[in-house]
């Protein structure tokens, strides 16, 4: 039996199976390997115009003007996705798949969240206990999103300080430490330019699912359902 082939009891193969996964972790690396190559065609154009020796592929990759550009896409990617987990815990939009129904705003019940006495032979079995490791599940995914925007912004500003000083150095010009570039507008224009493309597809998403439709796909409404309709996946 091939590894994309459907499995004996008829349930699709593994490729199949987690083809959503494979192929946008395939296309997160090829995009990655595209980024590098162009960034270090940018990077030693500018240190040309400077009169300084360029760098090959290997000394970019190890170089912080690489990890920063990197890094400050991840938080913001981080940041949407821990905001959007948290924010539709309370928040609603009506018409849209991307919403709860309106009237099931909150943390909901231990009965409709299958917790406690209400879980079931296949639930997670953290999910069935009642102790601190059900609290900690029952948020474990915004809380490992929030984690991982932390760290990756963390990691924005130990590289973006190291390649901000490398700039400041080419220009002959005397380097500044963690805490001020903490404070300095490179550091706040890097993040919030970012941020506020993330909060504008979201709310476009909220928003135009309301009214679009895209047959097949989880994250619209089936073709013919009602405008109003809050909260139903096609």
């Amino acid at each position: 039996m091939t590894p994309g082939s459907a499995d004996r009891d008829g349930s699709p193969g593994f490729w199949r199976s987690n083809s959503l996964t494979l192929v946008f972790g395939a296309a997160f690396f090829v995009v990655l390997a595209g980024q590098a190559v162009a960034g270090r065609a940018e990077f030693n154009e500018q240190l040309a115009v400077a009169g300084l020796q360029q760098v090959g592929f290997g000394a970019y990759l190890a170089s912080s003007d690489f990890a920063v550009d990197v890094t400050e896409n991840w938080q913001s990617e981080f940041l949407q996705f821990f905001l959007y987990v948290y924010g539709t815990v309370y928040l609603l939009q009506r018409g849209s798949p991307e919403s709860k129904p309106l009237d099931r705003a909150g943390t909901e019940s231990e009965r409709y969240q299958r917790m406690g006495p209400h879980a079931r032979s296949d639930s997670p079995r953290w999910a069935g206990t009642r102790d601190w490791r059900q609290t900690l599940y029952s948020r474990s995914l915004g809380l490992v999103m929030g984690a991982f925007f932390l760290g990756s912004w963390f990691a924005q500003s130990v590289s973006g300080v190291s390649a901000y000083n490398g700039e400041r150095l080419r220009q002959l010009q005397a380097p500044i430490d963690w805490g001020a570039y903490l404070v300095s507008a490179d550091f706040w224009n890097r993040s919030l330019q970012n941020w506020q493309s993330e909060l504008l597809a979201v709310a476009a998403m909220a928003v135009l699912s309301v009214y679009l439709r895209q047959r097949g796909s989880p994250e619209s409404k089936p073709v013919g359902a009602a405008h109003t309709s809050t909260g139903v996946e096609g």
